[in-house]
């Protein structure tokens, strides 16, 4: 009986010896990634518009002074502390102590004020001995916030390739096609589990899929609209909050009143109910607000649901109505669809849309990523990438801002019909069983810092 219980306990510790082998984090390997967005440029400040895509890369190689936890405050990264003066018009950042670029050479104060200078030619940025100093006009409250955006991100400028600080370097870099980038052995976080990554960018939806099922890519982003067949597989799915805006935005602000009131009909017109439950497949949450209400808190106020009769009479009231050319990504199938549905919605206006791909069109239906889970820097962002900036239109949050003051502030966006807003979406991702511990981070990116690769059983 002795021997017996001694032959249980040797092969219950040689099972359990296996479990705690199969899930202790394992240093080597090369992860696979298999990517919709073609990049030409890994500057992140040299990204225009902001794409997840975009963000997800920069990550692992670039670093902000400040980054943003889970509920949105700002924690020290590159800066280890902060304080503001003269009314939040000067602020200090203390930079991090030996942090080296991956060139080799050390983070100094004036390679930091020069990146951000490069990223934001208006603002007043200069050095001086270990610290950072930021000054601007009026008083800012949100600095930290906006330098944890991924535009903000720390490059050193002097050569083809920016050099990071980030866990991972640049081995080698096809514009449009590939990059290869190895564990910098020297992080001052430690150490990547991972040797490398390798990412193939530029590949469909379908050719993103088919190597994630063959074994040739281990994580890969999902369109929304092949989400739901992708859940249905049982694949290895996850989703970031609703943090990408599909809307319509105009080229040029509205010359007269009567133009105005026909963008407003065109938004009254969109149906977006079956946009979401057919085309996007239930991805998605229709939207008439800029920013997703899970943010803003108030979003849900905005009227979704189409209001037919009135789109008419407002057309019926005008003397004339443009034929508008509606613009679409033409590299997308989904978005040629999306435009031909809006145009079908338009029509039983009175209105006239004609989809395009080519350029010169009257309005585009783009997808706008939220790039930061403050609202005030999320709602500016959107202005600047919509091109409302250059009509001077900005929003200021000022001292004791409050949501009402915020509401009235994206109506204020709202009214000028430059921007008209239709679905908030999620990012999607899918990833192999051996991929471990990897997460999202609030701003929709993926967190490969800790991750690593297992056998590939559950």
């Amino acid at each position: 009986m002795r021997l017996f219980a001694w032959r249980l306990l040797a092969a219950s510790s040689l099972l359990l010896s296996a479990a705690l082998a199969e899930t202790r984090p394992q240093y080597g390997g090369t992860l696979h990634i298999a990517m919709h967005v073609s990049m030409m440029s890994l500057d992140p400040a040299a990204a225009s518009p902001d794409s997840v895509g975009q963000r997800n890369i920069d990550s692992l190689i670039f670093e902000t002074l400040v980054d943003l936890d889970e509920s949105g405050k700002p924690v020290p990264a590159l800066a280890t502390s902060w304080q503001s003066t003269q009314g939040n018009q000067r602020w200090v950042f203390q930079l991090r102590p030996r942090v080296k670029f991956h060139d080799g050479t050390p983070l100094t104060a004036d390679t930091v004020a020069a990146s951000l200078k490069a990223a934001n030619p208006s603002w007043n940025v200069s050095a001086n001995g270990d610290t950072v100093v930021v000054e601007r006009d009026g008083g800012d409250a949100d600095v930290p916030q906006e330098l944890a955006l991924p535009r903000n991100a720390i490059a050193k400028r002097n050569a083809d390739v920016p050099s990071g600080t980030g866990a991972f370097h640049v081995v080698d870099w096809q514009p449009g096609k590939k990059l290869t980038l190895a564990a910098d052995e020297g992080y001052w976080r430690g150490r990547p589990f991972l040797d490398g990554i390798e990412i193939e960018t530029g590949k469909s939806n379908r050719d993103q899929i088919l190597a994630l099922d063959v074994g040739k890519a281990d994580l890969v982003d999902v369109a929304a609209e092949w989400a739901h067949r992708y859940s249905v597989e049982k694949r290895g799915l996850r989703s970031s909050a609703p943090l990408e805006l599909l809307a319509l935005v105009f080229s040029r602000e509205a010359q007269t009143p009567e133009e105005n009131a026909l963008r407003e009909a065109l938004a009254l017109s969109v149906d977006r109910g079956p946009i979401r439950n057919v085309l996007l497949q239930g991805a998605g949450e229709p939207a008439a607000s800029i920013l997703p209400n899970w943010i803003s808190g108030y979003g849900f106020i905005f009227p979704i649901a189409a209001d037919l009769p009135r789109a008419r009479q407002i057309r019926e009231q005008a003397r004339s109505a443009p034929a508008w050319k509606l613009g679409y990504d033409g590299a997308d199938p989904m978005a040629r669809l999306l435009a031909e549905r809006i145009a079908l919605n338009a029509k039983d206006a009175g209105l006239s849309l004609q989809p395009t791909s080519a350029a010169g069109a009257d309005l585009m239906l783009m997808k706008l990523p939220i790039v930061s889970v403050d609202p005030w820097i999320a709602l500016n962002d959107v202005i600047a990438s919509t091109g409302l900036t250059r009509t001077g239109l900005t929003v200021t949050k000022g001292k004791g801002a409050s949501a009402e003051d915020l509401y009235a502030a994206e109506e204020s966006v709202l009214a000028t019909g430059r921007i008209i807003p239709l679905l908030h979406l999620p990012v999607f991702y899918g990833a192999n069983a051996a991929l471990r511990n990897w997460s999202i981070r609030p701003d929709a990116s993926w967190n490969l810092t800790d991750a690593w690769l297992g056998s590939g059983k559950p």
